[in-house]
């Protein structure tokens, strides 16, 4: 919109618009975004008049890559279809694994027990009663040899959400590769592996937020020179939106543990492009559909300039963001559980034209229990309608260009860099978290959000609107209780055969390299040969660095 004179024309005709236009015929609705962004009765081009096309939306493939990392889009290739799944026993989740396989599912995503999370030995006291619950227990290799039987693991890509422990669960998985004649070379995959998010959301911590960054550097030190195809960390807004934020503080806060992960690579000695190409991240997709969408979009933008521009990366690939997604857990309802399939087909199709690279699509029944193999396969088939019959993979960004959209992403890149700023001025990110930053915001807007429900001034069907009094009518997964037994007894077997002096051996290592600057990862993968437990090597962690212990936020 360069011609001064149009624009004003299109202003004015605007102003009588809204001036001829009755607010009163408009519904009793605030006309608000998931995140209480107020919306307008429409959008037109004066809404965008100061953008520059080439320099903020550009084409798909190009800088600053607003339209997608790929010019071809999913033209060339569908986004993978990633069905998290675990629960129980490695030989009940392989069991999983391999139906969805069957069923057009394209990568693994293993999802871990509470013990797993918490680097526990499944016999350890503090583990009682929580064995697969939440996720497959996986306290050996002994159960990761088992967990990936029969799996094609050197031919499609699997993800691994596990933070805290991820590097003794990740030496696992490259040693069972290696035993099934997969070199690590070859692995394609993702490791969760983001502990800054632990530390302002979800919980799961172990060690103190130093030492904890520094097993991260070390494994994306060891990934960038031992597996070229491996995503070391999945940099995590999913567990923030979970906690409660707004959209906008998803994508800042996730941003800028992004940047915290750079700077700290860099102080490692490592050159920006040797790392930068593998950071990948994961997002969550909620309902407010065209909110969602233009997150994704300022996401790649925001990110793209400050690689090139703040930390000078020359390789195009380390300008990208790539990202996986989530449909949202927290919006899915105990009441009327079929009502989530339409939700999550909602976030889905607002996560495939906002131009995610995988999808994991929430089943029906995830407010109640872990997912059934029915509600876990109308997941999947879910992404595949969308694939087939949609249309929405014919052509790029298909939004592009929409004034709402255009202007959605430029208000949410503006609020997305005033919270970056907020937390540079705090002392960058662990100040941030340890001052309780992070925490009092996503606190005050998770209770804003309820208080909307509360006052009935947001609907949630089945909820506070359309409400029904009906008996439950899916099926709900049981666990097999045997599972924990052969668990149990596998762990008990190899401590028997294993070579006592050799597991001695291999912890002493791991100790002395975490009381000095060297890498983690070989002594991790000795001892992991050795079939050290879990539990033995975040225990010799513990033991170094000590236990985090957060302090309360008011």
């Amino acid at each position: 919109m360069d011609d001064e004179d149009k624009l004003r024309e299109l202003k004015d005709a605007r102003a009588a618009w809204e001036g001829n236009r009755d607010p009163s015929a408009d519904r009793d609705d605030p006309f608000h975004t998931t995140s209480s962004r107020p919306v307008r009765a429409v959008y037109d081009p004066t809404d965008v008049a100061g953008a520059d096309y080439a320099r903020d939306v550009g084409l798909p493939g190009e800088f600053p890559f607003t339209r997608g990392v790929h010019a071809s889009g999913y033209r060339g290739r569908l986004w993978t279809m990633r069905m998290f799944a675990g629960f129980g026993s490695a030989e009940e989740t392989n069991e999983r694994f391999k139906y969805l396989l069957t069923q057009g599912q394209t990568g693994l995503s293993i999802a871990f027990d509470l013990p797993t999370l918490m680097g526990w030995d499944m016999d350890d006291p503090a583990a009682a009663g929580e064995f697969g619950r939440c996720g497959v227990n996986v306290t050996s290799l002994a159960d990761m040899e088992v967990l990936l039987e029969g799996l094609p693991i050197g031919e499609i890509t699997t993800s691994m959400t596990i933070n805290s422990p991820a590097a003794p669960i990740w030496a696992m998985y490259i040693v069972a590769a290696e035993k099934q004649g997969v070199p690590r070379k070859q692995l394609a995959g993702t490791l969760q592996n983001d502990i800054l998010k632990e530390f302002i959301a979800q919980k799961e911590y172990i060690f103190p937020p130093e030492p904890s960054m520094r097993l991260v550097v070390d494994t994306i030190e060891f990934g960038a020179r031992e597996m070229p195809l491996w995503n070391t960390i999945s940099i995590s807004g999913y567990h923030i939106r979970e906690a409660g934020s707004t959209a906008a503080q998803e994508l800042a806060f996730t941003l800028a543990d992004g940047f915290e992960y750079v700077r700290w690579c860099l102080d490692r000695g490592l050159e920006i492009d040797e790392f930068a190409p593998r950071l990948s991240f994961f997002f969550n997709c909620h309902n407010d559909f065209f909110e969602e969408v233009a997150k994704f979009r300022a996401a790649r933008r925001i990110w793209a300039r400050a690689m090139r521009d703040r930390f000078g990366a020359k390789n195009e690939r380390s300008w990208w963001l790539r990202f996986h997604t989530q449909t949202a857990g927290c919006s899915l309802t105990a009441q009327q559980p079929e009502l989530n399939a339409v939700r999550t087909t909602i976030q889905a199709l607002a996560a495939t034209l906002g131009g995610t690279q995988s999808l994991h699509t929430n089943s029906m029944d995830e407010a109640l229990a872990l997912p059934s193999e029915k509600a876990a396969l109308l997941a999947l088939r879910t992404q595949q309608v969308i694939a087939s019959e949609s249309g929405v993979a014919n052509t790029v960004d298909p939004l592009g260009g929409s004034y709402f959209v255009e202007t959605l992403t430029n208000d949410m890149e503006a609020e997305c860099n005033e919270y970056l700023a907020r937390v540079e001025d705090i002392g960058g990110v662990i100040p941030a978290i340890e001052s309780g930053f992070f925490q009092r915001e996503i606190a005050d807007s998770a209770y804003r959000y309820q208080r909307e429900i509360d006052a009935n001034e947001r609907v949630i069907v089945g909820v506070n609107g359309y409400v029904m009094d009906e008996p439950l009518e899916i099926p709900i997964l049981q666990i097999d209780p045997a599972g924990e037994r052969r668990h149990l007894e596998r762990l008990e077997r190899i401590r028997l055969e294993r070579d006592d002096e050799e597991v001695a051996r291999c912890l002493q290592a791991l100790e002395s390299a975490c009381r000095s600057d060297e890498n983690v990862m070989p002594p991790l993968l000795d001892a992991t040969r050795a079939y050290c437990t879990l539990g033995e090597l975040c225990n010799v962690m513990r033991e170094v660095w000590g236990e985090y212990q957060e302090l309360a936020v008011l």
